[in-house]
């Protein structure tokens, strides 16, 4: 799973404030260049923790915090909730009031969660896709149907209309027959799609 979007929300936790950002990165490259930008954003701050985890790739960073107080209660975070291709970080804003190292474990951990709350989270799936030529009368038929049930769909209208999608439930190609007098789609391969985790 990874964030849909770029998301943020800010905590103020004993005067401190607690921005934390969430977004998908696809490499440590995307990873280090996302985080060189918010560090230029907020040049002042006090902190910018972070972490990251791809593909069994796991890194982060204290930045300054005591260590262990703040990157790896990050990275526990995107771990728990079986993120993946995401990184998560956290500028600070020291408020005057220190918070010591369960504070600061606290503090980095609840910024994370509570940013996850309003975080929409997806995750790709495979999906067999598969081809359907028709004629136009046939295609009159389906159409509806495949709009409304098939994902990836692609029309193409020349003597014939063929349609291309992919298909969550293996059922639906009982109905396709249905509607199309007994043809079966062709299987022509998978397809990779981004789904909304509800």
């Amino acid at each position: 799973m990874y964030p849909k979007q770029e998301t943020t929300n800010t905590l103020i936790i004993e005067k401190s404030r607690f921005i934390c950002y969430l977004k998908q990165v696809k490499s440590e490259q995307e990873y280090r260049d996302y985080l060189a930008l918010i560090r230029k954003k907020y040049y002042d701050a006090t902190h910018v923790c972070s972490a990251f985890i791809c593909h069994n790739v796991k890194r982060s960073s204290d930045d300054g915090e005591p260590s262990g107080t703040a990157g790896a209660p990050i990275l526990n975070v995107l771990e728990k909730n079986g993120l993946d291709e995401t990184c998560a970080l956290v500028v600070r804003y020291f408020g005057g009031i220190k918070l010591g190292a369960g504070g600061l474990i606290r503090a980095y951990s609840s910024s994370v969660s509570e940013c996850l709350k309003i975080t929409t989270l997806c995750e790709d799936l495979i999906y067999p896709r598969y081809e359907l030529k028709l004629d136009y009368e046939t295609a009159n038929r389906i159409d509806h149907y495949l709009r409304n049930n098939a994902l990836a769909l692609t029309v193409d209208y020349d003597t014939d209309v063929t349609f291309r999608f992919a298909l969550d439930d293996e059922k639906k190609i009982e109905k396709i027959k249905e509607f199309t007098k007994g043809l079966v789609p062709e299987n022509i391969g998978e397809e990779s799609i981004q789904k909304v985790v509800e």
